[in-house]
This record gives C-alpha cells, structure tokens and sequence, in this order.
C-alpha cells in the first residue's frame, strides 16, 4: 500500500524517501493522492506527524524534473531556472518560515545525491524566504532571480501584491498554508483570502494545501481554504502526558493578585506604606512574602535539570523575562555562586513582575523568546535549544506554533493555557516527532486558575477544543485590499466584485454593501462633514484608478494587527537610583490622563508626575481619590462551550468525582477546598445549571450585586451591557456594569427592595436588539472604530515607518467617529458594530442562556452575604469599580470620586469673556490661510484635494490656492472638476459637488456632468458646513457674499449650526463691530494656538518674588508700617479674600486682622457678623479652647463651606441641635430652659455647644464669646495677644435668682446653613476663592488647604476656567511645574515684584528691604505651600510663626516660641545680618499688640542666650523678644556719682538756650 503511493513519484525521489524512512505515514498517503490530483487539499494532524514533507515533497517531486530542464551543477542554487515563484509557503509566523527553509534542506541534499547515483538529472531547486526581516538586497536578488519556493508571511505576500514584485508570482501553481487555524478565525486570515484572490487574478488558478494540527470545523476551514478542497483526516494516534502540579498544600495562604486585572498589571514592588516611608531599608515584616511563585520556580527548575530540553510557556513577557532570570539565579547558587552580583533589593515574590535589576546571573541554563525580544536574539535562542545546548526557553505564545524545536521531551504551562487548542499546541513541541509521546506539566498560579486547567487538562486528551468562527465580510480588510489592488492596476469594478465573492468569507457580501467601500475609497461620501478623508482612488465609468500616494498608503499601513501601546509606570526616585516599575497603563488609559492626576492601580493612589513619550512617572498619593484606570485587554476570553464545560466540571468535582488522575495530590486537595469554601460562603456551588447572584453592600451604602456566570466574556460582557442599560432606564444611575469570565459585577444605589434576579432576565429576542442599540456608545465600540477605521486607511501614519502614537490615532478617531454616528451606513460603522456583535460578544449563546432562564432549565439562586465570597473576590480584584480586594480604598477617596463636574454647568457659571482680548491676530490669520489650503497645491491632484475640502474656487482667486494654470488644471483633472457661476463669479469646483449646488444653490449641473437624480434636501447645510470649517472667524456677510445668498438666506443655515454648538458666535478679531461666527474645532485651535503663544511670551519670576507678591497681595503691612485697609469695609475685604480658609481662633484678631487693616478694633468684625454679612463656621480643634475658625461672607457660605459628615452627638447636643434646626437664633438662657425642666447643667451644656461649634454645626453671631473663651482658657491657644477685660454688669445684691449666662456663651446660637451639595457650583466657587487668595494657584497651595478632591479636582475646574477665558495656565513662578494658573493682570502684577538684576544684596534690589511677620497658617505665607520650605522640619502648624525679609524665608518660630530655626544659608552674598531685622520684627509686632513676647530656648537646635546681643531679654530658660526691659529697684535719695555727674551738668554751659524759652 505504501510503496504504491511512492510509485506516483519520480524514482530519486521515491528512493530518497525510502531509504530515510521506514514507510509513509496515514497523513502523508492521503494527502499525496489528493496532491498528486491537482486536487485542493487540507491536510490535519496532530503536531509531528509529517505534514510539511507531506505538503512539500510533491512539489518537489515537481520541480525535480522539470519539462527541457538541462542538468546543473548542484550547489545550493538561490534562482529559478525557469523565470518566477513555483511553490508559495505561507506562514503566520516570521520563525516557523525561517524554520521551513532549514527543513527543506535535508530532503533537498538527499533527492540530489541520490540522482547523482543513480544517474538522473540534478536538480537545482531553490529556496527564498521574504518577510519584514528579510534585507532590501535580498529582495532585489530575488526580483532578479526568482527562487523556486518562496517562504513568505500573508502580510509580506500583500506587500507583494501591491508593489512591482508581484511579477515573479506569475508562474506560482502551489500555495502551502501552514498552521492555517491561527489564521483562519481572524481578520488576518480573511485579510490572507483577499491576497490568495489577488494572486489568482496573477497567476491564474494555483493549488492550494492547507496544513492544520488541531481544527473545528474543518468543513469551514476547508472552504476557508479555497472552493473544492478536500480534507485529509486520518484517526490520530498522538499520546500525551498531562500532569497538573501544585507545589504547596494550601494556596490560600499564598495570595497572588488575579492577573487578569482590568487596570493593566499592578507590580508594587514592595509594600505600599513603606514605599510611601520611602524606607526600603527595614527587613520585610514576616509573612510580608508568602508567596506562591519561589515555590513554582523551585519545581520548574528541578523539572528542567531532569529534562534534556524543555519549554516554558507563560501568558505574559514580563513574567517570561522574571522566571527567566530566577531559573538561571537557581542554577548559579548552586553551580556557580561567585557569579551572581552582590545582592540587590529585591521584589516581594509573589509578585513575579518585572525589576530593573533582572537577570541577576548569566543566561546559563534558560534564555526567554517573546515578541519582544529583538530578531538575532530569538534566532540564537532557536539554535541553541535544537543543538541542545540550552536547558530550557521560556515563551509567551511566540513557540506555540508548528516551529519543530529538535529534541524538546518537556513542555511546562505556567498558569492555565487560553485555550485548549492552545494548550494542545504548546504541549504538542514536545515529543514533536512522529509517534512520539509529548510530556506536559502544568503549574496554576492561584485556585480559581486550578480549576481552569483541571477542565482544560481531560479536553486537551480529548482533542474537544474551541469551534473556530470566520468573520463575515469584514468591509474594513475590504477597503485595504481594494487599494492596495487598485494601487497596482486599474480594476474594473464589476470584476472585482467577483474576485472578491470568490473569498469564502465574502461569499454573501451584499453588491450594495460593495458599492458603499467603493464609495468610501472613491471620495464618495455621505456628507461633506467627511471632506478631510482623502479618496485613495478614483472611478471612470466602471474602473477604478489610483490616486497619487495610494500604493504608499496601502503598503505603509498594510496588515490587520492593530496597535495597542502599554505605557511603564515608574516611581520618581532620587536622580540617582533607577526609577522603579510599579506596573503598567493600556495607552488608552495614559491618553485620558493628565499631570496632577490621581489614579489607582492595585489598590493604592499614585499622583501623575510626568507622562515621557513611552512612560508614566509617578509618587504616592495616600488620601487622593484615584481614578480607575480602564484596560481594553484584546483577549476574547473563555468560549462558551468551555464556559459551560467549567460549570459541569464544579457540579461534579464539589464532591471529588470527576477531577481528572493528571491532578497530584495538593491540586485535588486545593481544589476541592476551594470549591467547598465558595459553597459555604453563598449556600450554592455556581455552576452551568444555577448561576448564583450575590449581593452585598460596600462601604458607600451601595450594593455590589455579583452574578456568577462561567460562560465566558463572550456572553458575560454583551449581558452586562444589556443589564448596565436596564439600571440606567430604571434608576438613572449608571450600574458601572463589568464583566469577566465568571461572572458580571453591578454597583446600585440603596433602593426600597434588594437587587434581585429580576435585573439580568431578559426576552430572548429583545436582548439581542438591546445589546446591538446600545453597543455604539461603549468603550469597546470606540476603541474597535479607531482599530476599523486603521485597517481601512482612514487613519494612515503620517510618516511611515515611525509609530503613530496611540492618543493621535485615537483623536483622529474620535473625530471621524463623531461625524459618522450621524450615517449609520458608513462602512466602518457597520463594520465596528458587525466586529463588536459577531467577533467580541456572541449573541447567540447569549439568547440560548436567556431562553434558558426564563424555561426554568437555567435557575437564579440569590443570597446575600457579608463580605465578598472567594469566586466574589476574584472578579472584584479585576472590577474597575473599586478594590474589594483585601482593603478597600479609603472612604474619603470614594466621597471625593463621587463629587462629578457638569460640563454644561460648568459652561453657564463661567460665563463668556470677551475672547478678541485672548486670541492673537497673527495666530488667526495663520490659521485661517492653513485652513483654505492657501498655496498649498502643488500639483493638479493635490489641487482636486483643496476641491473636496474646501468647496469651489473662485477663478479670480485661483493664484492664491496653486500654481497650476486653470487650462492645465482642466486637463489633468478632466471629468473630475467642471466650472460653474456662483453669486456672478465663475468658479472652479469638483463634479461631486454638481448635485449639491444644484439643490442648495439652484445652479444648473453643467453639460456632460454626471450627477444622482435624487434631491439632497440638506444641500445648502452642506455646503454651509464645509465652508464654515474651512475658515477662521467670518461675518454673516462673509457667507452670504461667497455663495451669492441674501443675508436672511445665509441666517438660516448658519443658526443651525450655531444651536448643534458646531459654531460658536462672539467677537474674535480687534477691529471688527459685527457680531462674527467661528466654528467650534476652528476656535479651538485658534485658542489653544494663541494661549501657546500667549505661554511662551510669560517669562517666571523666582520664587522670592512670589514670596514678596503674596504678602502684598493680602494687603499684609510689614514691619513698622499701618496697613493700608480701614474700617469695617476693610475688615469685609479681608474675609473675602480669606472665604473659605480655616485658621486659629485666636490667629483671627491677633495676626490676620491686624496686619491687614490699618485701624481694626473687635467692634468691626462683630458689625459684620450682628448684621449678618459675615458668618462664624467652625472647623475643628487648633488647641484646647482655641477652635478652628472660617470667616465666610454670607452670599457665597454654602458654596465654601466644609462638607462634612454629622458627628456622633450626645444627648444633649441632640436636644440642641432638634431646637436650633427649625431656624432662628437662640440664647443660652432659651437653650438651657428653665429651672423645673433642665435637663442638664450649665457647664455641661457649654461644653456641648462648643463641640457642636467645632464640629461646624452651631454658630455664634458674634465673635464676642470666641474671644472671652480664648480669655478664659490658659495658655491653650495656638496664639496668645494681650488679654482683654471681660464685660461685666453691677448688679444690686438681689443675685441669688440671677442665671449667669457664661461669658464665652454671650449673644444669640443658630444652626450654620447646610453646605451645597452641588459638586460643579462648589468647584466654581473655589476655583474662583483660590484665585482670589493666591494670586497664581499652585498644585502646593491647593494641597496646604487640604480640600476635598485635592489638586486633581481643582486643576479640572481651573482648566474650564482657562477655556473660558477667566484664567490662564503657565510657568509663572520657578521650579513649581507647568500646573499654575492666574489671570493676566495678576501676571502683570505679579512681575513688578520680580527680581532686580543685581547679584548681590536683596533679590529686589532694595537697600531697606521689607520684612513680614505671619502667621505659619496664614495664606499670605507662601512657605509649606506653594513653596517648599527651605529645609526638612518647619510645619505650617497652628500657632507657628514665620518671618519673612524681601520674600526670603529667615526664620519660623514653633507654637509658644520655644525653638527658633533661622534659614540665612540661601541668602544672597551683600545682605549682612539679617538677624537684628529679625529680632526687630517681632519686637515690633509685640509692641503692636499682635503677639505676647516670644520666649525663645532653642535657637537652630542650640541655647538661644546668643540672642540677647540682639535686644532680647536673658532669661532663666533663654531669652524674651520683645519684653520691657526690667527698671532697676527704687532707692532713697541719690549716690555720690550721681550727685557729682549733676552738678557738672549744670556747670556746662547752656547753648542754644535763650530767655524766650
């Protein structure tokens, strides 16, 4: 039987092949007969049974003896003796090719010395590879001397195609698909079909082999293939050993964070709080480490010693490259110790990220092979395991497919395979020879990735994998095909169509869905809102041409591989270590993302520093609300076959049956255990037949609703969707609905009734509707536009061969994709949602799970828990929502994530500012030019470019847009621009627009100008629209002039515009009184152009000039000269600038009030308050009976007010608190109610109103009692002023009956109003409160007053400021980064403090310079907030000091004056001491009555008695400032000395003295 297929071959051959082998294999019989047919053949086989020889060797048997052929001398022949390409082989992988041509040199050697002996012909076969590695020299050669058999990649065969080498395939009558299921369930493959149609088209018909190991269908696969193709299939005879090992025996004490975390990875290396120490120093505390991963590479590494070969595969690089690095340290400690490096610091374990430190030891026993790894690497790593010279390589998926790795006896799957077919894949290149057994281990990370390989491990043996699904005419891969052909000949339309249907996956494409690509490649647009989509060819009659710069664009962007970009996430470190990784962000993620952003990745908040090119630098940020970073991870996830397998499998193995005997010991255990664990925790297993929702509440009061479904994403994430939307329908609230594998996690708001099953069933034929209504505006959707529109070259690269970054492709999406939502037949919309519905989400199984529910076959179990169940916290570890997963992030993160900003709102309260006064002239004009395209049509086609983006030219004008004469113009572009009479002037314009003009402008289409008879009823709109977004800023009759409208006319179609907000009216150009129109994305480069230009002309000033703008900003007085404010109108100035800061009771009347207004008594401030202009809100302890105070103007209080949560209140304060809150105010008397019916006692209820006060729930009207309470208390406040007599009354003697009111509870108690619970209102009014106070708002400024929502809210409100106009961004001040904002006068301002351009002496060039003394906490000190202090130590504490000299910080005194730390080092040379000013200062202030004398003991961390060379009095402890010196004891009489020193004066004689005095 096997001798008789070798007669069918030329007798070298046969005998050639008899001699090496015993007999042919079942595979290669049958796949030979078919072959030898000329019949189309797909060949499938389990991996080493002799698929390519049997592919190959009929070709060569071919080839061998060609018709003529003259004998050659043999040696390694690279040309083809007859002229082009015989045999094609097409790889999905650069390797396997490489791999091939290696192969083939055996059988190649083998046939020529066996016709050597035998006395044939030689042959002269020879062999080429061509893929993107492949040297331009070697292409050349290959164009000149053609290679027999090429081995090639489907995208180098398209390059191919498309460009002059598509010659040398002309005489190509085989194509060998290899590996055919990688490519036959994916865009690339249907991208492969359209390149095989276009080869035919070529070279006629050819055969076709396909060559598979693993496939289901394989009806689809063999159509797939080519029409007629037969299926060679014999009964498969492989045999595999499966082993599933877990190392330890509870993996639950070895947490290892899920990887599938929607966020990216989180790799903290190191605990978090001690990162944020910054203290890397301690050992880890015990247990800190228990990891599973020392244990895994531990018995990795015993299985690769005991193997010759082996390969490691992994699902992600980075882990390739850390285990890489630990095998080869495991060999050196025990091999070779000397050659590790001296050990550094190293990540926990169990975290088995990447370190910058990786690869401690040489590259010994293990090399790794990823995507990533660069070509020569991957080649050497290649050779070294089939020599046998390597131990062991650790891959991604970059060997999974048929590369034959030599004498590979040992397959290891860290963590469960994707797939089973995958799985069959990767153990299959063990034991990769014919009947040989292939040996795999597989070793699960944590346990629910234990049960997935315990289900995958049986289906592998069984050969059930994963049915393959073909995508239906893709129009994206349709419209690049289409180019890239038309870019290599003119087609006919008609006869392209029918190559095209001849692609199994296009068989049904629809002739008008054909029409409309055509349209989408021609130009032919819906709408002119498209114009700036450049038509890459164009159609006369029935051919399609191409354009200039098609062919680049088809082979620049070539391929369906779309770009996805992760960018590291490194912690800023000191310049001199190496930033360390902390995990990484999807791009997507980066591009939403701005500097001063808070985001959380695994479960702690980092604050954005910087964002480089390929990195995000980030610093801890305790206490901020981060964002939760998106991922659009493309893994399709679990099918839903293997989903429900999953669930049969639970059911089962809950009791020990049915775990498969591959399991050791500790997985069964481990498995079983957890099974158990998730049945305790929710009463019922999850499985296929009963799907169990989980519910329970967070921290919020929200319920988390879990719904444990093992279908697979696939049907997960379409459910979810359909869910999310029915929460929005019913509630308004978006459920933030998530879904993974096993299950869909919702968040809904507390309502009457628990969440119950009720929220996931749905109609079977609803559902379906509802997910394909509603998946136009998710996040998939979005990012598989931008990937669609990629593939169809709407979004070609501006320059080739240098990566797009991400965020521009994606802006250039969102651009288009805003414009298409509007024409839903738009190819790529179609095909996005065609893409999202058949390929991402299956609907099907979807409908047969909800059909399912409601016959009762699948049932709902509902139970509500405490705390998340083990299935529960794995998905909630990857739920974008928040970390459930072992601590939750900190509430007050999650009270600042739910504060939300309007927009529209946001718009309203901003108002408009004149923007002629922001945009600059010049700017304007530029723009406009660039927009009309002035002048920049070099060429007659890039002239028809100007034509479609910016409408009809008028002839006259035509020298402003080209060079180009009119007549050459005609010429070139003849049937593609007609002239026409628009308003009286002639005009050149494109024929495309004939019927518009004819609809909106009513002129006639010209003769011999082909136009569509149907009426386009929004012509003139059209028109409108093009013109307007072609310009800068118009007049409406500017419009009306060029289209020869009446103005009313023009009016309509213009207001139009203006109400979809597509153009905005206002006054932009100085110089023009009418109203004028722009549109929107025209105003926003305009705007964003000039306030770059504004940026660049603001020079920073240093920060000592900050230190000196701010204390005059306040109106602050420096020493020895009155404030310049006055009376109660000067005092209300104040605590306008100040609404909102919360300072010390006693800092108010002591430092703030004082420094600021020239003649400030109490009585002014209590003027206020009594009439209600001022209210008292308090705000927290400063000291014993010194509260923290916010003075608050009335109109604005609610606005800026603390939002805080009510305390927990005693008895009495509830009484207080029921009694005040129906309004009015009330005396303490009323309060405390009369004798018979207290419930309390004085004091008692003192102590209560005064808790309530600092808790900012009760307030006095008047200042009055906070001072007699600052009075009373001793030494307890933070700053201490002279004491003031407290009032009091004679009384006749009747006293007995007299009820004392306290003197700290005088005058009238109210309720303070409640806060404003609007977020957008309440970030406006800060906005505009820290604007005010600080004059520039820095990110330090914002974070010293501790606001809700911290620097990220602010800058997000301060950034709608700068959009309207209110405010501007710049580097204003040194060294405080790019995030500052300020208005231009305050700029202004701000400069005339600016530095003089001495070097030496004071910054400001002054002789007398001035010097402050502040308040640490008050807002006019810029230290420890907006500027850093000088040195490590000083605080902004209450009751601290800080003196200020020419804007330099000199020196900060601790609360009560005890340590005094002077900071003269970084002052400039010329200044002498600055101490006596000091001293002088704060002697003065004492005298003003603003401060009690300052006892000092500690003067920079020494005794402080130096200071009495200075004025300050010694004392016991150190000294005084600002103390009376002591006057000496009074004494009787006089002594000698004085008596003696008297009588000479009066001997002297008197001058200047006369009589008249």
């Amino acid at each position: 039987m096997s001798t008789e297929i070798l007669n069918r071959f030329h007798p070298q051959v046969a005998t050639w092949f008899s001699e090496v082998f015993a007999e042919p294999t079942p595979v290669q019989q049958g796949a030979w007969r078919a072959i030898a047919d000329r019949e189309n053949a797909l060949v499938v086989a389990p991996t080493g049974s002799g698929k390519t020889l049997a592919a190959f060797l009929w070709s060569l048997n071919s080839l061998v003896e060609r018709a003529g052929q003259q004998a050659l001398p043999i040696d390694g022949a690279q040309s083809s003796t007859h002229g082009g390409v015989r045999v094609l082989y097409i790889s999905p992988l650069k390797a396997l090719g490489v791999d091939v041509e290696n192969n083939l040199r055996a059988p190649l050697g083998g046939i020529a010395r066996v016709a050597q002996r035998i006395g044939r012909d030689m042959p002269d076969i020879s062999v080429g590879v061509r893929s993107g590695d492949t040297p331009q020299a070697e292409r050349n050669r290959q164009l000149r001397k053609p290679p027999d058999i090429l081995i090639t990649t489907p995208e180098s065969l398209y390059l191919m195609l498309t460009s002059k080498a598509a010659g040398i395939l002309k005489t190509v009558d085989t194509v060998i698909v290899d590996e055919i299921h990688a490519l036959a369930g994916t865009k690339r493959g249907v991208h492969l079909t359209l390149s095989l149609e276009r080869l035919r088209r070529v070279a006629g018909n050819f055969q076709r082999i396909g060559l598979s190991a693993t496939v289901r269908p394989l009806e689809a696969v063999a159509n797939f293939l080519g029409d007629k193709t037969t299926i060679i299939n014999p009964p498969a005879e492989k045999r595999w050993q499966l082993d599933v090992h877990v190392p330890v025996e509870d993996m639950s004490d070895l947490p290892v964070p899920e990887d599938a975390s929607m966020i990216g990875e989180a790799v903290i290396e190191g605990d978090v709080e001690k990162l944020l120490l910054d203290d890397a120093t301690e050992p880890p505390p015990p247990g800190a480490a228990k990891s599973i991963w020392p244990h895994i590479e531990r018995a990795v590494y015993d299985e690769v010693m005991a193997h010759r070969s082996t390969i490691v595969f992994v699902n992600s690089r980075r882990t390739a490259e850390r285990l890489t690095s630990q095998l080869n340290e495991l060999w050196a400690k025990e091999h070779d110790p000397n050659a590790l490096s001296p050990q550094t610091r190293r990540p926990p374990a169990q975290l088995m990220k990447s370190v910058d430190t990786a690869g401690h030891a040489e590259q010994v026993i293990a090399r790794a092979h990823h995507g990533s790894v660069s070509k020569d690497e991957r080649l050497q790593t290649e050779t070294m395991l089939k020599e046998g010279s390597l131990r062991a390589v650790i891959s991604t998926s970059s060997l999974e497919l048929g590369i034959d790795m030599g004498a590979v006896d040992l397959v290891i799957q860290v963590e469960s395979a994707p797939s089973v077919a995958s799985g069959l894949q990767r153990v299959g290149r063990a034991g990769h020879t014919v009947g040989a057994v292939s040996q795999g281990s597989f070793y699960p990370k944590h346990r629910s990735d234990l049960v997935q390989t315990a289900v995958t491990v049986p289906r592998m043996r069984e050969g059930a994998i994963e049915e393959l699904h073909t995508p239906r005419s893709p129009l994206d891969v349709l419209a690049q095909q289409t180019v890239a052909a038309v870019a290599f000949e003119d087609l006919d339309v008609d006869d392209w169509f029918d190559t095209v249907r001849r692609a199994w996956p296009y068989r049904d494409l629809a002739r008008e869905v054909f029409d409309s690509v055509i349209d989408l490649v021609t130009g032919v647009y819906p709408s002119t809102d498209f114009a700036e989509l450049r038509p890459r060819a164009i159609l006369e009659g029935t051919t399609l041409k191409a354009r200039p710069g098609a062919q680049r664009v088809a082979v620049t962007n070539a391929g369906t591989i779309p770009d996805r970009g992760m960018f590291g996430v490194f912690l800023l470190g000191a310049d001199d270590k190496a930033p360390r990784r902390v995990g990484e962000l999807d791009e997507e993620m980066v591009y939403e993302s701005r500097v001063g952003d808070v985001f959380t990745l695994g479960a702690s908040s980092w604050r954005i520093e910087n964002i480089t090119r390929d990195q995000v630098q980030v610093t801890p940020a305790p206490g901020h609300t981060g964002r939760l970073p998106f991922w659009n991870g493309d893994g399709l996830g679990r099918p839903y076959e293997l989903g429900k397998a999953l669930g049969e499998f639970r059911r089962q193995a809950r009791s020990g049956e049915g775990i498969d005997p591959a399991l050791d010991e500790f997985a069964r255990t481990n498995l079983v255990a957890y099974l158990q664990e998730q049945e305790e925790a929710t009463g019922v297993l999850p499985d296929e037949q009963t799907l169990v929702l989980e519910r329970f509440t967070d921290e919020l009061g929200d319920w988390r609703v879990v719904l444990h479904t093992p279908f697979g994403k696939g049907v997960n994430a379409a459910w979810a969707l359909a869910t999310g939307w029915r929460v929005a329908q019913e509630t308004g609230m978006d459920a933030q609905a998530v879904a993974g594998d096993d299950g869909i996690v919702l968040r809904l708001p507390q309502g009457e009734k628990e969440p119950d099953g009720s929220l996931f069933q749905f109609d079977a034929d609803e559902i379906a509707d509802i997910v394909t209504e509603q998946v136009g505006n998710s996040a998939l959707f979005a990012a598989r536009f931008r990937e669609c529109a990629a593939r169809a070259l709407l979004l070609p690269r501006r320059n080739p061969g240098k990566r797009a970054p991400l965020w521009q492709q994606r802006q250039r999406a969102e651009q288009l994709l805003d414009v298409a939502r509007n024409y839903p037949s738009f190819p790529i919309i179609l095909e996005t949602v065609r893409e999202c519905l058949q390929d991402v989400y299956d609907l099907p199984a979807l409908q047969e799970v909800v059909r399912e529910l409601s016959t009762r076959r699948i049932r709902i179990a509902e139970v509500t828990t405490d705390q998340p169940s083990p299935f529960a916290s794995s998905l909630l570890f990857n739920y974008t929502g928040a970390f459930m997963y072992e601590g939750d992030t900190p509430l007050a993160e999650k009270r600042a994530a739910a504060l939300s900003l309007d927009p529209s709102l946001l718009a309203k309260l901003l108002g408009t500012v004149e923007l002629r006064e922001l945009l600059d002239a010049d700017v304007i004009a530029e723009t406009d030019a660039k927009l009309r395209r002035l002048g920049r049509a070099k060429t007659s086609e890039q002239f028809a470019d100007t034509l479609r983006m910016v409408g009809p030219v008028s002839v006259e004008k035509l020298a402003d847009y080209t060079d180009v004469p009119l007549g050459t113009l005609e010429e070139n572009l003849h049937g593609r621009v007609m002239r026409v009479r628009i308003g009286g002037r002639e005009h050149i314009a494109q024929t495309l627009d004939a019927p518009l003009l004819r609809d909106g402008l009513g002129i006639p289409v010209p003769p011999g100008v082909a136009a569509q008879v149907a009426t386009i009823p929004d012509a003139l709109q059209q028109l409108v629209g093009r013109w307007v977004r072609t310009r800068g800023p118009f007049t409406l009759r500017d419009l009306a002039d060029a289209f020869g409208l009446a103005v009313g006319a023009a009016h309509e179609p213009l207001t139009r515009l203006v109400d979809q907000d597509k153009v905005i009216p206002g006054r932009y150009r100085q110089g023009v009184d009418e109203e004028e129109y722009v549109a929107a994305e025209v105003l926003r480069i305009i705007r964003s152009r000039s306030l770059a230009v504004a940026r660049a002309q603001t020079q920073p000033v240093t920060q000592s000039a900050y230190g000196r703008f701010l204390p005059a900003w306040h109106n602050v007085a420096p020493a020895g000269v009155r404030p310049a404010l006055r009376g109660a109108d000067g005092v209300f100035t104040v605590l306008e600038q100040l609404a909102g800061v919360r300072l010390p009771a006693s800092a108010w009347e002591s430092h703030i009030l004082p420094s600021r207004v020239g003649d400030y008594s109490p009585v002014m401030l209590d003027e206020l308050t009594a009439g209600g202009e001022i209210l008292i809100v308090g705000a927290g302890k400063a000291g014993a009976r010194d509260p923290w105070i916010m003075l608050l103007p009335a109109d604005y209080a609610e606005q800026l007010m603390p939002q805080v949560d009510e305390p927990q209140l005693s008895l009495t304060q509830t009484q207080v608190m029921e009694r005040i809150r129906g309004g009015g105010g009330y005396l303490f008397a009323d309060l405390l109610g009369p004798v018979t019916e207290r419930t309390t006692t004085a004091e008692e209820l003192r102590e209560a109103m005064w808790d309530l006060v600092e808790a900012g729930s009760v307030s006095p009207d008047s200042f009055a009692p906070i001072r007699a309470r600052l009075a009373g208390g001793k030494g307890k406040s933070a700053h201490r002023t002279r004491r003031r007599p407290q009032r009091s009354r004679i009384r006749s003697g009747r006293t007995s009956f007299a009820s004392t009111t306290p003197p700290d509870m005088v005058g009238r108690w109210a309720a303070t109003p409640r806060a404003d619970t609007d977020a957008t209102r309440r970030s406006v009014a800060l906005g505009e409160s820290l604007l005010d106070r600080y004059g520039v708002v820095t990110r330090g400024s914002v974070v010293a007053e501790d606001i809700l929502g911290g620097f990220a809210l602010a800058y997000k409100t301060l950034s709608g400021f700068e959009s309207s106009g209110k405010a501007m961004r710049g580097y204003l001040i040194e060294g405080l980064g790019a995030a500052q904002f300020s208005t231009p006068a305050t700029i202004d301002r701000l400069r005339g403090h600016a530095d003089s351009d001495d070097i030496i002496g004071w910054p400001s060039g002054t002789r007398e310079p001035h010097v402050h003394v502040l308040a640490a906490t008050d807002p006019a000190n810029p230290y420890g907030a907006a500027l850093p202090w000088p040195v490590q130590g000083p605080t902004r504490a209450a009751g601290a000091i800080v003196v200020l000299i020419d804007g330099l910080l000199a020196a900060h005194i601790t609360r009560g004056g005890k340590t005094m730390t002077t900071f003269f080092d970084g002052f400039p040379e010329g200044v002498g001491d600055p101490l006596p000013l000091v001293i002088g200062a704060l002697d003065e202030a004492v005298r003003a009555g603003r401060m009690q004398p300052v006892g000092v003991e500690k003067l920079n961390g020494g005794p402080a008695f130096g200071l009495r060379d200075y004025g300050a009095r010694v004392t016991h402890k150190g000294v005084k400032i600002g103390a009376k010196a002591a006057a000496p004891p009074k004494r009787r009489g006089r002594s000698v000395a004085e008596a003696l020193g008297e009588m000479d004066e009066a001997r002297a004689p008197a001058e200047g003295l006369s009589f008249d005095d």
